[in-house]
């Protein structure tokens, strides 16, 4: 009987170790996590990425528009509620939609280029919170001294439209904390970078852009 038994043992053993039936089965249960969470990386890296590009949209579309101002014939760009400006930044807001803009900052800045490439920050406005600093140097790696825009717009003024975006993964299984977006444009002013343009607020000498002090 014993004999008997442990050779009923062994033959369950290796009927055990020939079937593969559930193979297929095991393997899939193990990879479906792994699945899941590439199919949500990819549906939330596709939004992370289209959320960036509209954010550089809002920094070159606002930028432009306000390049197009021309001083002489249409005097100072006017702020507060009903102002050009501000209606450029409330327009530009649209073009996140679908998605929220409450994490959305918008900085406007005129930034004088002196002939020796130092930046000096002569107005600046924000559609929330603090703008830039007035007088101080515009500190931003894409316009140093050594970049194209900066060698371009030497002895003149440029407009600087930086924007800021804290975007918070809708779904939250791959990226689980705010990702801060950010991107600046410079635009020369079309009507010419030596005649300043003049926000209601923070008025600008005539030399302003090309004085060297």
């Amino acid at each position: 009987m014993i004999v008997t038994a442990l050779q009923n043992a062994v033959l369950s053993l290796r009927r055990i170790r020939r079937d593969d039936r559930a193979v297929a089965a095991v393997e899939f249960a193990l990879i479906v996590p792994l699945l899941i969470t590439l199919y949500l990386g990819s549906i939330e890296a596709a939004a992370l990425f289209t959320v960036d590009k509209r954010v550089s949209s809002i920094s070159s579309t606002i930028g432009d528009l306000v390049a197009q101002w021309d001083p002489e014939k249409e005097g100072a760009l006017s702020t507060g509620t009903g102002g050009k400006l501000t209606d450029y930044m409330n327009a530009s807001t649209g073009i996140m939609s679908p998605y929220t803009t409450s994490g959305l900052k918008i900085v406007v800045s005129l930034v004088q280029v002196k002939n020796n490439g130092d930046t000096k920050t002569l107005w600046s406005t924000a559609n929330t919170g603090s703008a830039k600093t007035l007088n101080a140097a515009y500190s931003d790696a894409s316009i140093a001294t050594s970049t194209r825009m900066n060698q371009v717009s030497r002895g003149g003024c440029v407009i600087a439209a930086e924007v800021t975006y804290s975007y918070l993964p809708v779904l939250g299984a791959v990226f689980t904390t705010a990702i801060n977006l950010r991107h600046t444009n410079y635009f020369l002013p079309r009507f010419g970078s030596s005649e300043p343009i003049d926000l209601d607020t923070q008025n600008v000498a005539a030399n302003g852009c090309t004085n060297q002090t």
